[in-house]
């Protein structure tokens, strides 16, 4: 059994509004999705703007328009400035914004806690496929 340490844990989420709480779960989600989590991630390691063009060479997999909706969003949630240069053609840049950086830095440390926990995951899953081969037996 766990028990939580402080119940204050999650009280911060009593102090939200709904709308606050929608924008969270919102963020929780866009922060844990496939495609906008590799779109930060190359960002991050360009170190710099990265054009449409490059963006979409390097997040393996991804189509064009999935690209350019997941980099709207991006966008909308302050993760990721886009500079649109007036010339022929139009030239479009994307780049991390700080708070997109904060963001994988976060992402990074619960992704480290899970990398550490590992043998926990599998073990745990060998386990409940066990006990289901045991029910499924009878």
């Amino acid at each position: 059994m766990v028990t939580i340490v402080d119940s204050r844990t999650f009280d911060f989420c009593e102090t939200l509004t709904d709308e606050q709480d929608a924008l969270a779960r919102e963020m929780l989600e866009r922060a844990s999705a496939k495609w906008p989590l590799r779109v930060l991630h190359i960002l991050a390691e360009a170190k710099g703007p990265l054009r449409f063009s490059r963006v979409l060479e390097r997040v393996e997999g991804i189509s064009q328009k999935v690209l350019t909706q997941t980099l709207r969003a991006l966008e909308n949630d302050g993760l990721v400035t886009r500079t649109l240069y007036p010339q022929v053609p139009p030239r479009v840049e994307y780049e991390l914004t700080p708070l997109g950086g904060e963001l994988l830095v976060e992402v990074v440390r619960l992704w480290s806690w899970i990398a550490d926990r590992l043998p926990a995951f599998e073990a745990a899953k060998a386990k409940h496929k066990d006990e289901q081969r045991l029910i499924d037996t009878k």
